[in-house]
Formats: structure tokens, C-alpha cells, sequence
């Protein structure tokens, strides 16, 4: 069967639809199929590109990846760029603060890979260059970003990219209700209208073509009412985080299969996981004892810094 698809899928290329279409289909696994387990690139493939670049998005494209996550900031112009600090000094050849630089000035500058030590030719991209590299064929996930949510929301109107982007944030319900109240609309037109389509297409999807995922930590006491606010509204995946697996975080995480809900984690670092993280998997080869742990706790989001081998590992498991 999964040479039959493969062949499916070759013939998609051949014809020039998978482009246009994977989206769609990475969308219709994370809304409708409970099995398929989604990878997510944190800041792209950043072991072998500059972290937030286009390379290292073109990358996590042709590696099969399902999602990127990026970093926005906002420079004084306005223009939204790929940044996960608030200056450039770790990441580029520049100095400051974002918002004290103008695009263009930004533009000149040049994107540092493998954690400060080489100089490479890549700028930092807009949101805009981004979404257009991933438009049909990876979903998008914002993180640092949220307060720009009605800024992006126009971008990826202007891009045509409805039904990829997933924006997150730790904002509690009442506060989120407040500051961005399409946000909520997004969680409930998701959540609830389009949880039952048979198909979702950007007419359905609308105006509010971008699915609200909040960030709860889920082993701190006052995450039970937290998480007991949004199973109200019943957002697609809430991204789980833990220091420890303690009873706090085993009720919530119960809660939210309860109610399915889709539970993101993140493998990137043991602070966020228990102790369950990527280089566990990796560097000490107990896969098992970290990815496996957290699939076993319900897990069909997975945002990792080794993608590639976390892609080999759900396969040898047939979770892909």
C-alpha cells in the first residue's frame, strides 16, 4: 500500500498538482485523521541553514516535513520579518534592535548559520517571501507573533495561504477574547463547523483562514483552568509544555484526549517535554524513551530539531 501511494504521489508531480495540493491534504490529516502524526520544524532545518530562512524552509519542504515553525518581528517601517529575537546581533551581521531598523535596512544584512560561527549569502526573509515559498506545499506555524495576528491574517489573504497558518500563544481565553477576538472565531470555525466537512476548501475556511492554537504548561496548578476554558471553545491542537510529568499534567493531557483535541509537544528541549527530548532520541539512541514516550502520551504533533530522524522513527513505526 505505501508503494501504491508513493506512485499517487509521483504522479501528482509529474502532472504538477502536488505543489498546489499537499496543504490541503496536511490540513485535512491534522483536522480529520487521529492516527497521522505531524512533524514541525523548529525554525526549519537550522542544522543545516541559517534558522529562519528560506533555505532552511525550502529544506524542511523537500525533507517531506509537515509543518515550519518561524519567528516573526516588526521592523520600525512595519514590515514583518523572520526573527526570533528582538535584535540581529545572533543571527545576522547587524546590531540592534528589530524595530529601530528600517526593511531596507535590514535587507542589507546577511543571515549567520550554525549557531554564529559561518557568514552566509541568505537575507532575512519577509513573512510575505515565506508564505509564498510554502504556499500548497507545508503548513505554517507562527510563534513569536501573535500580537500581529490581524497583520498576518492580511498576509495570508494577500498570499493566498488560507488553511496553512497556525498561530500560537500562551494567552489565556478572557485575554485572547480581548486583544484578538478573530482568534477565538478561528478556534470555534475550526474546532467545531469544520470538524465534520467532508471537504475544506478557502471558501469554506473564509476570511479567517488561520487556525489559533494555544501554549499551556500543562504540569502548573493553574493550567486545569486554563485548559478548562478552551475545551469550550475547543481549539484543533493545544501545545502542551512540562518540566515535569506530574498528576496535573496526566489530568490535562486526559482531558484533552477526552475531548479529542489534538496534543502538540515539543521535542526540541528536555524543560518542555520531562526529560523526553530530541537529543535523548539521538545522541544517547533511545528513541523509545523519548519520541515513543511522547507518542504514548496521546501526542500526534510532534515539533522537533531532528526532524529527519524523528521522520525515519514514525516510519518504522507506521505512523506516517
Amino acid at each position: 500500500m505505501k508503494k501504491i501511494g508513493l506512485f499517487v504521489l509521483m504522479c501528482w508531480m509529474a502532472f504538477g498538482g502536488l505543489a498546489q495540493q499537499r496543504s490541503a491534504i496536511l490540513l485535512e490529516q491534522m483536522l480529520h485523521n487521529p492516527k497521522y502524526v505531524l512533524v514541525v520544524a523548529h525554525r526549519g532545518d537550522w542544522r543545516n541553514h541559517p534558522e529562519n530562512s528560506l533555505p532552511a524552509i525550502a529544506s524542511c519542504i523537500e525533507q517531506g516535513v509537515d509543518m515550519v515553525e518561524i519567528d516573526l518581528q516588526r521592523t520600525k517601517d512595519g514590515v514583518l520579518i523572520l526573527m526570533h529575537d528582538p535584535t540581529i546581533d545572533r543571527t545576522t551581521n547587524g546590531h540592534g534592535r528589530v524595530d529601530e531598523h528600517t526593511y531596507s535596512e535590514i535587507a542589507e544584512l546577511r543571515l549567520k548559520a550554525m549557531h554564529g560561527a559561518c557568514l552566509t549569502r541568505n537575507h532575512v526573509p519577509t513573512l510575505q517571501e515565506a508564505l509564498e515559498l510554502c504556499k500548497g506545499k507545508i503548513l505554517v506555524n507562527i510563534d513569536k507573533g501573535y500580537q500581529y495576528y490581524e497583520e498576518v491574517l492580511a498576509l495570508v489573504e494577500k498570499t493566498g495561504t488560507q488553511g496553512q497558518v497556525v498561530v500560537k500563544s500562551g494567552a489565556p481565553l478572557h485575554q485572547l477574547s480581548q486583544e484578538h477576538s478573530t482568534a477565538v472565531d478561528a478556534m470555534i470555525i475550526y474546532g467545531q463547523r469544520l470538524s465534520h466537512a467532508d471537504q475544506l476548501s478557502p471558501e469554506e475556511i473564509g476570511d479567517r483562514g488561520i487556525l489559533y492554537m494555544p501554549v499551556v504548561s500543562i504540569d502548573q496548578p493553574e493550567s486545569v483552568d486554563i485548559i478548562t476554558a478552551f475545551l469550550k471553545v475547543k481549539p484543533v491542537a493545544v501545545e502542551c509544555n512540562m518540566s515535569e510529568f506530574n498528576e496535573t499534567a496526566k489530568q490535562n493531557l486526559e482531558r484533552l484526549r477526552n475531548a479529542g483535541i489534538k496534543i502538540w509537544m515539543n521535542s526540541i528541549w528536555p524543560s518542555l517535554n520531562a526529560g523526553h527530548d530530541d537529543d535523548r532520541a539521538v545522541e544517547l539512541f533511545q528513541p523509545d524513551e523519548s519520541w515513543g514516550w511522547i507518542l504514548n502520551q496521546g501526542t500526534t504533533i510532534i515539533q522537533s530539531d531532528r526532524c529527519k530522524e524523528l521522520l525515519r522513527y514514525l516510519d518504522m513505526r507506521k505512523m506516517r
